[in-house]
């Protein structure tokens, strides 16, 4: 009996070896493989904006002699306020992509009291520039139709319109009383 159990064996060690011989062999190929399939997928990159957009819209609506909060209407909340420097704003904008360089402009408004004296800074793209340099992205991208076709349309059912109802009368606003804020003194 001992004889015959090292027999049975002997094709289970073989296999076993053959088996991680073949193991072994299918790691090289596998690393292939994935550095092939590495190579052809790509992961989405994302666009990083920050700071204030500033166009050049905005920048000729500007005018010598504008108050402070005029300005802010116009430009938005500054990006960068100084205590040491209260007669200067700064509008930084960035835009970062994948593989392209870092785009920066800046704007700095300067104030004389409350009141603007200048704006300095790069030129800015007006809005259209900006919106269109925004939708550019390398590669060939499928941009789906956006209309539908007559023949499309008429798939679906026109929405019913309600009768119209006469006109009532405008309904007057309700009277609100609010509690005092202070309480009576006697």
């Amino acid at each position: 009996m001992p004889v015959q159990a090292r027999c049975s064996t002997r094709p289970a060690l073989v296999l076993m070896i053959g088996a991680s011989m073949i193991a072994l062999a299918g790691c090289g190929s596998f690393s292939g493989a994935s550095d092939r399939l590495a190579g052809i997928v790509k992961p989405y990159r994302v666009d990083v904006v920050q700071g204030n957009f500033v166009s050049s819209e905005q920048v000729a609506a500007l005018q010598p002699g504008m108050g402070r909060q005029q300005v802010r209407e116009i430009l938005g909340t500054p990006l960068v306020t100084s205590l040491f420097h209260a007669d200067r704003w700064e509008y930084v904008f960035t835009l970062k992509r994948p593989g392209e360089d870092l785009q920066t402009r800046k704007l700095t408004v300067f104030f004389k009291g409350d009141v603007m004296d200048r704006a300095e800074g790069d030129d800015m793209p007006s809005e259209t520039e900006f919106v269109a340099s925004l939708g550019k992205r390398s590669g060939n991208v499928k941009v789906p139709v956006l209309e539908a076709t007559p023949e499309q349309l008429s798939r679906f059912p026109a929405p019913s319109r309600p009768a119209t109802a006469p006109t009532a009368a405008p309904l007057e606003p309700a009277s609100i009383s609010y509690p005092p804020l202070e309480a009576p003194t006697r």
